[in-house]
This record gives structure tokens, C-alpha cells and sequence, in this order.
């Protein structure tokens, strides 16, 4: 099994995962969290917490957690949960920990993240993936989750299509960890970004948890428009989505607690603090650009949430 662990970024996402990783121990030689900050002093001192809506409550201790590359082994397995607009400086950061025999499953909000990830460390092997949850640091050292299905997808990695991550799958056995495998991944990350994207516009842009945007004609008109410019990008590059992709998104969200905030809409309200603006926005204004795909509903959106809060 694997020897050496990183859980690279533990806030909402990173603590749930990694949280449930250090209850698999026994198949594994050390876990290892990268954190900065009051966070991580909180770890270092009292372990993390993670209050779970459905799971109750779950306490561990990491085998080592730093924000020095030079305190980490080399890794054989990373999940990779960091924002976005982290993720370069913190890949950069830890480049000489990871080996061509690392396997690195990234985690994060939006599309194309596994070809960034290779863009800086190619030579490992990066497994396409996506998770759903809605989870966030309540204080140091404490993670709230509180809706989401607490899954992960994921699948192969295109450039090693021989691979299988057995031990890993096990892994995730192990801690518990609900998971599906697929060959391809991309569709579920796409649906994920047509989730992910137009809520976490519109609740910014209007200060309001995703109970309200749905319960609004006109904000929901809005998370649809945003929707339908993903959907037809998706299509022209020559992804299919389900069908009734619209539908199931909107029932996805009826399942959250009505006064569940994205984790951007947090980001975007707090002074000083960096937000995925970008991943959300400014990428998807971008993308519809090049491929000849009218954008409108994000580009107001998008210009309003800059003209509130300018970068």
C-alpha cells in the first residue's frame, strides 16, 4: 500500500477527505497535511476536527502537517485540494516531493485542472477528478460539513490509460471514503462545473444562500442562463451531458440546506481574502470566446461581481 500520504490544502474539502484518510492508517505509512497559517497551528496542536452532518463527528491526527516542503517525504499519493488560484505556487512549492511514480488526484472547482496540474509537474501521474460537497473552515482546526453528497469521481489518467489505481481504490475502501471509478471522467467534471459555476455566481453577486437563488424566479433565471452557456461550450467541444442536465442540477441544489453559501460567495464577501472569480467567470468568458459561444449571462454577472469587489 502506499507508504507516504499528502493531503495538499486542508480547508473544506482537503480536512473532510483527509479527516476520513487518517482512519485508514493501519494501510498506510504516514499522512501528511500541507496548511498555513492559524489552521495549521490548530492541527499541530490539537489534531483536526470535522463536524459532519450525517456522520457525526471526526477527530484525527496527522502524521506530520507543515507548510515546509522540506518537513514532507516523497509522496506516493496526493490529493490535491487547494483553490485555484493556490495551485500553482503550492505544486511549485512541493515539485521535488513528487516522482513519476506519485499519483496526484486533483480536487478542485473547474475544468481543465488535471492539464494546469501536468503544466507544472509532468511527470506524475494526475487522475481527473471532481468532488461533491459543501464543507468550510468553521474556525481553526474546525471543518463543517454540511451538505453534498460527499463523493468523489474520478478515472484514469489519459497519458498512463494503463494505469489502475487499485491501491488507491482500496484505500478509499478502507477510510470509508464513497467513491466512483469511471473510465472517463470528464462528463462528471463538466456537470460538476455546471453546478458549481452558476451557483457560485449568482449567490456572490447577490449575497444570497442557494435557498434563496432557487426560490427566485429571476435569480434562478440567471443560474440558468449560466447554465446554458456551459451546456452549449460542453457540446461544441464535443462533451455530452446528460439530457436533463438543467433538472438535476436544480434538484442537486434543493438537497443542500437552504441556507447553505457557496465557498465562493464566503470568499467573495470577505475583505482581503482571494476568490475563484476567475474559475467561475473570467475562464468561462474566456473558453466561449475562442469557441464562438455567446456568454452574456456570465459576462454580467461576472462584471458586476468586479465592479462590487475590483480584484
Amino acid at each position: 500500500m502506499n507508504r507516504h500520504l499528502g493531503v495538499l490544502g486542508v480547508g473544506g474539502v482537503g480536512g473532510y477527505f483527509g479527516a476520513k484518510l487518517c482512519r485508514a492508517k493501519g494501510e498506510v505509512q504516514k499522512i501528511y497535511f500541507l496548511a498555513r497559517g492559524a489552521h495549521l497551528q490548530a492541527i499541530q496542536t490539537n489534531g483536526l476536527t470535522v463536524k459532519t452532518a450525517s456522520e457525526g463527528e471526526l477527530t484525527c491526527r496527522p502524521d506530520g502537517a507543515s507548510d515546509d516542503k522540506n518537513d514532507f517525504p516523497e509522496f506516493d499519493f496526493c490529493l490535491v485540494t487547494v483553490k485555484g488560484y493556490d495551485l500553482a505556487e503550492t505544486l511549485s512549492g512541493i515539485k521535488e516531493k513528487i516522482s513519476p511514480h506519485t499519483v496526484l488526484l486533483p480536487l478542485l472547482n473547474g475544468i481543465y485542472i488535471d492539464d494546469r496540474v501536468r503544466e507544472i509537474i509532468p511527470q506524475a501521474r494526475v487522475l481527473p477528478g471532481c468532488a461533491y460537497i459543501s464543507s468550510h473552515i468553521e474556525q481553526p482546526g474546525l471543518v463543517v460539513q454540511t451538505g453534498g453528497a460527499c463523493s468523489i469521481v474520478f478515472g484514469r489518467d489519459p497519458r498512463h490509460p494503463d494505469f489502475y489505481p487499485e491501491e488507491i481504490l482500496s484505500l478509499f475502501d478502507a477510510a470509508g471514503i464513497t467513491y466512483q471509478f469511471v473510465e472517463d471522467p470528464t462528463p462528471a467534471i463538466w456537470e460538476k462545473y455546471a453546478f458549481i459555476a452558476p451557483f457560485s455566481l449568482v449567490t456572490a453577486r447577490f449575497n444570497k444562500p442557494i435557498g434563496e437563488v432557487i426560490a427566485s424566479p429571476e435569480l434562478s433565471r440567471y443560474v440558468e442562463g449560466i447554465m446554458r452557456e456551459i451546456i452549449s461550450l460542453a457540446t461544441k467541444k464535443g462533451i455530452h451531458l446528460p439530457e436533463n442536465i438543467m433538472e438535476n442540477i436544480f434538484e442537486k441544489a434543493r438537497n443542500f440546506p437552504p441556507d447553505t453559501r457557496t465557498s465562493f460567495q464566503n470568499d467573495y464577501s470577505s475583505a482581503g481574502r482571494r476568490d475563484e472569480r476567475e474559475t467561475f467567470g473570467g475562464t468561462l468568458i474566456q473558453l466561449c470566446a475562442e469557441h464562438g459561444i455567446p456568454c452574456e449571462t456570465t459576462r454580467k454577472i461576472y462584471q458586476e461581481l468586479n465592479q462590487i469587489n475590483p480584484v
